[in-house]
């Protein structure tokens, strides 16, 4: 199984749930690959934003190996599930899909945790006290995934 992670920078928001999904998939002992990427290319080979690294830090997940890049149509076809964190990063991506295969490989993350409300993971990036927010929500979005596709 391979997954892919994606929300606007790939600074804050999917750096957090790759590491967060990781980690589950090694206590779980399965054999899948976990990725992330943004929409945008702004922070292309950054580092995730120091917030991010340290609120992960603070639940013993590391950060520090992932470096941002670019959504790609590619992507399409190398993963097998594609979670975007928002209503406009799953707008984007679908832009790319061209298949149906492509189309079903994508879904709101937090749809994982109640499906069909299409709720957002925000934005924590201008509001410092959002990040922790922002990982109670896709630590528990993780858990649902591994909960249904393992």
């Amino acid at each position: 199984m391979r997954v892919l992670m994606v929300c606007l920078g790939n600074i804050c928001r999917s750096p957090l749930a790759e590491g967060i999904l990781k980690a589950k998939i090694k206590k779980a002992g399965l054999d899948w690959s976990v990725d992330s990427a943004g929409t945008g290319g702004w922070h292309v080979g950054e580092l995730p934003d120091s917030r991010s690294i340290a609120i992960a830090k603070t639940k013993g997940i590391d950060l520090t190996d992932q470096r941002a890049r670019q959504f790609e149509a590619e992507d399409l076809d190398d993963f097998d599930l594609i979670f975007a964190m928002d209503s406009s990063n799953y707008t984007n991506i679908m832009r790319f899909a061209k298949t149906e295969t492509q189309k079903q490989k994508v879904q709101m993350i937090m749809n994982m945790v109640q499906p069909g409300y299409n709720q957002s993971v925000p934005d924590p990036y201008y509001d410092n006290d959002g990040f922790a927010l922002v990982y109670e929500m896709l630590d528990k979005a993780c858990d649902k995934i591994i909960e249904e596709y393992a």
